[in-house]
């Protein structure tokens, strides 16, 4: 037999004994024992273990905790070459397929929504918001690239073009009085409704409408009165004087 041959066979006895331990019960209580003195809750039923590389091995076990359910203890042992010992590598509580996990984590500003922030809430703007101009935050303004989202972003909400009120409205806002336009390019599509019985402190568009319109026309046809009020009372009195 030749020395390469010896030396091959004489490494495999060694990784097979390696392996054989690090799987065996004595493994089993070692990783345990190792999650005991964590003294974050025992141990409960073995449920697997599986061999990653020669002499190395992963035991897992029920965690006893209460909330984590589908989660696994994770014990990581191995036996060097050569040694007779079993070591702990690592200790870890993992999640398993149905575990209850937090969600992913999403950052505060991706996360902040409209109406989400309070009066003394300050969420400054990103240096890089094209919305934006450069500068400090006090004397930044709106960009027309800012002024553009705006615009689509308001047609397409209720006080916008296409909305059912303003397709169905008789007259449109661009003509009544109570209609404020904006300054600068969004005043040629909006304005404020200052009309308390409408939309007030709304922006609305040219194209918006509502029932209380300031050129409201005149009420004509089937309902209006065609004679003078019948006056029951004078009526009487003049039959009294006689």
């Amino acid at each position: 037999m030749t020395d390469n041959r010896r030396r091959s066979q004489n490494r495999q006895r060694r990784d097979g004994a390696a392996g054989g331990r690090v799987v065996a019960g004595k493994a089993m209580e070692v990783a345990r024992e190792a999650i005991e003195d964590l003294g974050e809750g025992p141990a409960g039923e073995h449920v697997g273990v599986a061999m990653t590389s020669p002499g190395v091995a992963v035991h897992r076990f029920q965690p006893n905790l209460p909330g984590y359910r589908g989660w696994e203890w994770h014990v990581v042992v191995a036996v060097a070459e050569g040694s007779k010992y079993i070591t702990v590598s690592e200790v870890a509580l993992v999640p398993g397929d149905t575990a209850l996990q937090a969600p992913e984590w999403i950052p505060y500003e991706d996360r902040v929504r409209p109406g989400d922030l309070g009066p003394r809430d300050l969420m400054p703007p990103a240096p890089d918001d094209e919305r934006l101009t450069p500068g400090e935050p006090n004397v930044r303004e709106l960009t027309e690239q800012g002024k553009r989202a705006a615009d689509a972003r308001w047609k397409s909400g209720e006080t916008g073009p296409h909305s059912e009120f303003a397709v169905n409205s008789l007259l449109n806002c661009g003509s009544c009085a109570f209609h404020i336009p904006l300054s600068g390019t969004l005043g040629r599509d909006w304005g404020v409704c200052v009309n308390e019985w409408a939309f007030d402190g709304s922006v609305v568009h040219h194209g918006h409408g509502c029932g209380a319109h300031s050129a409201t026309p005149e009420v004509v046809g089937h309902g209006v009165p065609d004679k003078q009020a019948f006056d029951d009372q004078e009526i009487v009195e003049r039959t009294e004087l006689n």
